[in-house]
């Protein structure tokens, strides 16, 4: 299994970041909707390390697929075919009131954004007409002066993130791969989101060998118990975190940890962190997480993705990964875990 880890956000700080992750085994980097602009840590890199490249993910909603499609296909030819244009929804408040961008409903929405992508790179890298029409988003107007022609490297592939039912069949109708969402278990994996993509697979007439599955993972790694101890502090507080998402309770649902969720919402409107890591117990840290040394974590890992995925993207959040550490789990997963 291939490894793939998250590039520092910030842009004058990637390169270096870059070398040191992919020295130590990443097979692939990919970037999130952070503190910093997604795209541009990503055109830092391109072309200047060995490693495939990804959004995970763009938020989608607020953008127009045309600023999309061409940020994907420059990063594509940057990247000299290494690059997945990885897509997501984001919730209500985040759109409206973070982005100043217009709600609807989001698979419906996501379905047109990744099909109008899509019909746009194919446009330009088959030069035939461009002729998209949604409910959300129409494009029709595509003058040669805009049009930068095929992509040397081809047409990069279009990912959509999910979690949910809807979103996770939306995926496997429309996109080119799925990205898991990091807050999940085994159980909601194996329960939910497969037999998801399944049902979308077989509406849209498609074959399992045309999707891929990109799995997520939080990581409470360590190479003593000490570190170990740290890595779960860290991750209890990012787990509280998802678990006070509405959208998220289907996850703690299946656990039967459910009625958290609200309990959650309530304390982080309070902004009462410590309270909310005080009810995210050890066997939810070590279900919703993947804990253990680099080794440990790989044979997890194998165990939970195995069957369907053959790379998994790994972060650390709150905790630094030695690179020591980090190069352990990546030939721990290209073994097989021993």
């Amino acid at each position: 299994m291939l490894l793939d880890l998250q590039l520092t956000g910030r842009p004058d700080e990637a390169l270096a970041s870059a070398r040191e992750l992919t020295e130590a085994g990443a097979a692939g980097l990919f970037t999130f909707e952070g503190p910093h602009d997604v795209f541009l840590p990503l055109a830092a890199v391109a072309g200047r390390v060995d490693t495939d490249l990804m959004t995970n993910v763009a938020i989608a909603m607020p953008r127009s697929p045309v600023h999309l499609a061409h940020a994907a296909w420059d990063l594509q030819l940057m990247s000299r075919g290494r690059f997945r244009l990885g897509l997501g929804s984001q919730i209500k408040p985040h759109i409206e009131k973070r982005y100043g961008a217009t709600w609807s409903p989001p698979a419906a929405r996501m379905r047109e954004i990744v099909g109008a992508v899509k019909a746009i790179l194919t446009a330009w890298q088959e030069g035939t007409p461009l002729e998209f029409r949604g409910e959300h988003t129409t494009h029709t107007l595509m003058p040669p002066t805009f049009v930068p022609g095929p992509n040397p490297y081809g047409v990069p592939p279009v990912l959509l993130g999910a979690l949910g039912p809807l979103m996770t069949r939306t995926a496997a109708e429309v996109a080119d791969g799925l990205l898991v969402m990091p807050f999940h278990s085994h159980r909601h994996i194996q329960e939910r989101t497969m037999p998801a993509v399944a049902e979308g697979l077989a509406l849209a007439g498609r074959s399992a060998e045309d999707f891929a599955v990109l799995p997520q993972a939080i990581l409470a790694m360590g190479g003593a118990e000490d570190e170990i101890l740290t890595a779960r502090a860290a991750v209890r507080g990012l787990l509280a975190f998802y678990g006070s998402t509405p959208a998220y309770r289907s996850v703690l649902d299946i656990e039967g940890w459910g009625e958290l969720q609200p309990q959650l919402n309530a304390l982080s409107k309070l902004g009462d962190v410590a309270a909310m890591m005080a009810l995210v117990t050890d066997d939810m840290v070590d279900t919703l997480a993947v804990v253990g040394t680099p080794e440990e974590c790989a044979a997890e890992l194998l165990r939970r993705f195995g069957a369907f995925a053959d790379r998994v993207c790994c972060y650390f959040p709150g905790y630094h990964a030695p690179p020591d550490q980090v190069a352990a789990l990546a030939v721990a997963l290209a073994n097989g875990a021993g």
